[in-house]
C-alpha cells in the first residue's frame, strides 16, 4: 500500500536559516527537524516511504472509508493526507494541520489549517471519526494536554490513532557495530539524540502511549511496533537528517566537519545498513458515555 515516493520539493521552499546556528553560537530554541529547511521535504518522502504503508494499515482496521471525517495533526507533508482524502472520498472530509504548513497543498482533495495541537482549542470538537499524528507529540512539550485536543475532538466511538519513535528502546544508527564507519554512525545518531533532548523531545515516549491514551479515557487501547532495517529510504533520510541539523551538531559541539563528510560519504558509498527507531502505534477509541476531559 505503500506508493512510490515523489522526488523531494527541494526547489519548493526556501531555507532562511541556511542549516546554521543563532548568534552567539548558541542553538536556535523550538523543534529541531523544522520545516523551515529544505531537508524536511527531503525527510517527508523517505517517512512517507518507510511507514505510510504501516500507517493505512491502521487506517484500514480503524474503519476509514468513504465519508468519514479524519484529522491529521502536524501532517508536515502530503502523502498521509493525500492517503486519507482517497479514502474517505467525496463524502468524507479531512482537516491537515501544522504549525507551518507550507509543505501541504490546499485544494489537495483536504482542508489545510495552521494549528498548534498543544495550545489551540480542537478544532470542530466532537466530529472526528479518525485523529492521527504520527512522530509528532515525541517533539511537543506539553503533551498531555496535546492529546487531550486530539481526544477531545472525536466524535462517540472515534478513533484516535498516535505513532511516535521510541528512540531510547533502540537507539542505535547501525545494529551491526562492526567497524569505524558504522561506530562513527552510531557515535553521530548519538549527538543527534542529545540535540533532541536538549529541545525538551522525550527520547522515550512511545512505550508510554498506551498508557496514555487510557489516561485520557480512552477504551479498546491498543498498540503495535514498526521497525524498518536498512535499505535506501534509511540512507537517504539518515543523510537528508544529517545535513539538515548539522550546523546545529556543530556549534554544540558534538560533531566536526570531517565527521560529518566522512559519514555522509559512507552512506552515499552504500557502505552502512542503517536503521531507525521503533515506530509505536497505539490507538483507543472514545467512548460513548464518557467523553474525554480537554484539560
Amino acid at each position: 500500500m505503500t506508493s512510490s515516493p515523489r522526488p523531494p520539493h527541494v526547489g519548493g521552499r526556501p531555507d532562511p536559516t541556511g542549516g546554521t546556528p543563532a548568534l552567539g553560537g548558541e542553538p536556535a530554541r523550538g523543534y529541531l527537524l523544522d520545516n523551515a529547511r529544505a531537508e524536511a521535504g527531503e525527510r517527508f518522502v523517505w517517512l512517507a516511504e518507510l511507514f505510510d504503508g504501516v500507517t493505512r494499515g491502521h487506517f484500514d482496521r480503524l474503519g476509514v472509508g468513504p465519508g468519514s471525517r479524519c484529522w491529521e495533526v502536524g501532517a508536515g507533508g502530503r502523502s498521509v493526507p493525500e492517503a486519507l482524502a482517497a479514502a474517505v472520498g467525496p463524502t468524507g472530509y479531512v482537516l491537515a494541520t501544522d504549525l507551518d504548513p507550507s509543505w501541504l497543498e490546499a485544494g489537495g482533495g483536504y482542508e489545510v489549517r495552521r494549528h498548534d495541537v498543544a495550545a489551540d482549542p480542537p478544532p470542530e470538537p466532537g466530529t472526528f471519526d479518525l485523529v492521527h499524528a504520527r512522530l509528532v507529540l515525541v517533539h511537543v512539550p506539553d503533551r498531555a494536554r496535546a492529546l487531550a485536543t486530539m481526544a477531545a475532538a472525536l466524535r462517540p466511538g472515534g478513533w484516535l490513532l498516535v505513532e511516535d519513535a521510541d528512540t531510547a528502546l533502540q537507539p542505535l544508527a547501525c545494529l551491526d557495530d562492526s567497524g569505524p564507519a558504522q561506530r562513527r554512525a552510531n557515535r553521530l545518531r548519538d549527538a543527534v539524540r542529545e540535540l533532541l533532548a536538549r529541545r525538551g523531545a522525550d527520547l522515550r515516549y512511545g512505550r508510554t502511549l498506551p498508557r496514555a491514551l487510557r489516561e485520557t479515557g480512552l477504551v479498546d487501547v491498543a498498540a503495535s511496533g514498526s521497525f524498518p532495517v536498512g535499505g535506501p529510504a534509511c540512507d537517504r533520510l539518515e543523510a537528508a537528517t544529517i545535513r539538515h541539523v548539522r550546523g546545529e551538531l556543530l556549534a554544540a559541539g558534538l560533531a566536526d566537519d570531517a565527521e560529518i563528510d566522512a559519514h555522509l560519504a559512507a552512506i552515499h558509498a552504500g557502505e552502512l545498513d542503517l536503521t531507525l527507531a521503533p515506530l509505536i502505534s497505539a490507538w483507543g477509541r472514545r467512548p460513548a458515555d464518557h467523553p474525554p476531559a480537554l484539560g
